[in-house]
């Protein structure tokens, strides 16, 4: 049991913290720290990071730090192009995939680890303009543009795709996107991640849960750790720098793209 709550308080605390890491850590977590089946431990895996976002997402609105409507056109997106992802699952090779998503991963983590140890510079005049979408200094909100709306619906609809191909949480590209092409700050990066996370979780959980599947009572353990894991990762978030968010979010997400090389070539590691 002290196990089951480490876990689930640990991948709680990476989701609060980095905004990403809850789907694709839980279910090496349950398979090879829990002996959890592939299976079992899918459902247990989604519903913990599902209610954690939520809860991260509400503790986000009620700090006014959610790009709400980024987060809402990038869900809406991300569930349509997550069905053209599931499509391409069926055609594409597995390791061919995995492949291609772990470079892909080890390429944006060691770009945010190399950001976040740069000396910092003053800010050149025009820098931020040159960003599709830029916070309105007046308002404080996001200035919608076309462009604006373009790049969001863009990043919602490659994570729709990439989740409906691999299977993954949506905050792995959510987070170093929203760094790239926005001048939003970290925090407020990691909230909205949260949401995008929330909206596509939750949706899926209610069909798990019409559809009848039950989560033994170590499981819903793990999702309670995992919730409370949430909670302390959101309470401490304000008080850490941006920079170490980023250095941890490339830890993890270097930690990530080796579980998925291991998971792919080889398998018997989560058997």
């Amino acid at each position: 049991m002290l196990l089951v709550s480490f876990l689930g308080v640990f991948i709680g605390l990476v989701m609060g913290l980095t905004g990403a890491g809850g789907g694709i850590l839980s279910v090496p977590a349950l398979v090879v720290g829990l002996g959890f089946s592939m299976t079992s431990a899918a459902p247990v895996a989604l519903m913990a990071v599902g209610i954690s976002a939520l809860v991260g997402t509400l503790d986000g609105l009620s700090k006014k730090i959610v790009r709400y409507k980024a987060a809402l056109l990038m869900a809406i997106l991300g569930a349509l192009f997550s069905h053209l992802g599931i499509t391409l699952a069926h055609i594409i090779p597995d390791l061919f995939l995995m492949t291609l998503f772990s470079a892909i991963m080890l390429l944006v983590a060691w770009r945010m680890f190399r950001q976040a140890r740069q000396i910092k510079n003053p800010v050149q005049p025009g820098a931020s303009e040159l960003k599709p979408c830029v916070l309105n200094p007046t308002t404080g909100k996001l200035h919608w543009t076309r462009r604006c709306a373009a790049t969001l619906a863009g990043i919602g609809a490659l994570t729709g795709l990439f989740a409906g191909m691999l299977g993954v949480g949506g905050g792995f590209i959510i987070v170093p996107a929203f760094k790239r092409y926005t001048d939003i700050d970290m925090h407020s990066i990691v909230a909205t991640s949260l949401a995008v996370i929330a909206l596509v979780s939750m949706s899926t959980v209610a069909g798990i849960v019409l559809h009848g599947t039950r989560i033994s009572g170590m499981g819903w353990n793990f999702v309670g750790a995992a919730v409370a894991g949430m909670i302390l990762g959101r309470l401490a978030s304000p008080h850490i720098p941006s920079r170490l968010l980023q250095i941890g979010f490339s830890g993890i997400a270097t930690l990530v793209a080796v579980i998925m090389l291991v998971k792919t070539y080889w398998p018997a590691a989560f058997s």
